[in-house]
C-alpha cells in the first residue's frame, strides 16, 4: 500500500476518559502500523466542550484534557503526533503545535472520526475527507434535520458508517442522500493482552444511560439506552446478583438499579486512564450490555467499540442484536440476544462454557476487528 499522510480528527482531549481515547487512538496506532505517516489532530469547536471527569463539569479550559492526551500519546508510542486547536483563543496546543497547519494542509486523507470535528480551511486541501459515522440512525436524522450537520457533512467527500446494514433492505437507518459504505472500530490487537477469565467475575459494562436527546423522524422513534433496559431490569432475579454497570449520565436511575439487584459504580474508575479501561475489563467475566433503542429498531447493523475491546481482551460480550448477526457469524463469543428469555438463555451459556467462549472471543476480534484488515479496506475503498 502507498504510504500516505493521513490526519485523524478526533475527541480525547474534550473526552478525557479511556475508552473514547481507544476508540479514537486505535485509527492512529492502526495506521501507523501500516505505515502511514499519521497524525491526530483535535479542534475546540466554538462551543464549550472540555469535559472535567476530577469535578464532572464541562467548559472551554481543556487543561485537563491536555495532560490526559499527553499522557495516552506518550504511552502508546505516539507523544510526537498530536495537537490540538483551540479555537476560543486561537491557539494551537500540543506537541505539533507549531506544525499541525502544514502537516493538514499537506495530507492526503482527513479522517473525521464520529464527525465531531469542525473542518478548517487547512483540511481543504486534503484530496481525501471521510466521514466515520459512529452513530447510526441519529447522525443521519442530523444531517436530515439540522443545516449546520448537514453543511459539515457536506464538506467531506467518502463516508463510512459504523452501522452496516446502511443502504440494505433490512436496514430502517433513514437516508440522507450520503453514499455511506460500511466500516467497524479498528483494534490493534497487539494493545490488547489477553489473561485468563476470573473464576468470579461480574458482567460489567461502562454504559451512559442517556447521551443526549430521543429522536423522531418520520413518525418513528429513536431512542436511547434508557429505552432499551428496562425490558431486562429483572435479570439479577432470574440469573443472580453478577452483573455490574460502570454508569454514567445524571438520568439513571441508580437506586431504582441497585434495589433490583444491579450493582452501579462509577465509571471515572474504569475509565480514568487507557490502563484503567483495560483493566477493568480484563477484571471482567464477561460483558453484557444493551444498545441504544435506535439502534436496534433501524436494524442498523451497529457493534460497539467497547465490546470489541471486550472481544480483544478474551472476555466473552452477551450484547442486544442490532442487526450485526447480518455480518458477524460467530459460534461463540459473541452471543446476541433480542429478548430478556433470549439474555438469560445466553448468560447461562457462557457460565457453563466459559473457557470456550474465552477462546472464542479473542478469535473472533481477530477475524472481525483487527485494525490491519479494518482500516487497510477502509483506506482502500476511500481512495
Amino acid at each position: 500500500m502507498k504510504r500516505l499522510r493521513i490526519v485523524v480528527l478526533g475527541y480525547v482531549v474534550r473526552g478525557p476518559l479511556g475508552g473514547f481515547a481507544w476508540h479514537h487512538l486505535q485509527y492512529v496506532m492502526g495506521l501507523k502500523q501500516l505505515g502511514h505517516d499519521v497524525y491526530f489532530a483535535e479542534d475546540s469547536d466554538d462551543y464549550e466542550a472540555c469535559y472535567n471527569p476530577s469535578d464532572d463539569t464541562t467548559g472551554k479550559d481543556p487543561s485537563y484534557g491536555l495532560r490526559f492526551a499527553g499522557a495516552a500519546f506518550e504511552q502508546l508510542g505516539l507523544g510526537d503526533r498530536w495537537a490540538y486547536y483551540d479555537a476560543h483563543t486561537a491557539r494551537w496546543l500540543g506537541p505539533c503545535r507549531d506544525r499541525m497547519v502544514a502537516i493538514a494542509s499537506s495530507a492526503d486523507i482527513v479522517l473525521n472520526v464520529s464527525g465531531v470535528n469542525p473542518l478548517r480551511s487547512w483540511h481543504e486541501k486534503a484530496e481525501i475527507r471521510v466521514l466515520i459515522d459512529t452513530d447510526p440512525a441519529f447522525m443521519q436524522i442530523r444531517h436530515l434535520t439540522n443545516h449546520a450537520a448537514q453543511a459539515l457533512a457536506e464538506g467531506h467527500n467518502s463516508y463510512f458508517s459504523f452501522g452496516e446494514n446502511v443502504g440494505l433492505p433490512q436496514s430502517g437507518i433513514p437516508d440522507d442522500g450520503f453514499a455511506w459504505q460500511p466500516t467497524r472500530q479498528p483494534v490493534v490487537l497487539s494493545a490488547w493482552r489477553t489473561t485468563p477469565g476470573p473464576a468470579v467475575g461480574k458482567f460489567t459494562t461502562v454504559m451512559q444511560w442517556d447521551s443526549y436527546p430521543m429522536r423522531e423522524f418520520n413518525g418513528q422513534k429513536y431512542g436511547l439506552k434508557s429505552d432499551s433496559f428496562t425490558s431486562y431490569m429483572d435479570l439479577p432475579d432470574r440469573v443472580g446478583q453478577i452483573f455490574e454497570l460502570a454508569l454514567g449520565s445524571r438520568t439513571a436511575p441508580k437506586d431504582l438499579l441497585r434495589s433490583r439487584g444491579w450493582a452501579v459504580i462509577d465509571p471515572r474508575g474504569p475509565t480514568k486512564n487507557p490502563v484503567t479501561y483495560q483493566r477493568y475489563i480484563r477484571r471482567s467475566k464477561a460483558e453484557f450490555s444493551v444498545a441504544k433503542h435506535g439502534y436496534t429498531v433501524s436494524r442498523s447493523g451497529w457493534f460497539s467499540e467497547r465490546s470489541a475491546a471486550y472481544l480483544a481482551s478474551g472476555r466473552p460480550v452477551i450484547t442486544q442484536d442490532t442487526g450485526f448477526t447480518d455480518w458477524l457469524d460467530a459460534p461463540g463469543g459473541v452471543l446476541p440476544f433480542t429478548s430478556a428469555e433470549m439474555a438469560v438463555e445466553k448468560i447461562r451459556d457462557v457460565l457453563g462454557n466459559y473457557e470456550q467462549h474465552c477462546r472464542s472471543a479473542r478469535e473472533v476480534a481477530e477475524e472481525y476487528f483487527d485494525s490491519r484488515k479494518v482500516l487497510a479496506s477502509l483506506i482502500e475503498r476511500a481512495t
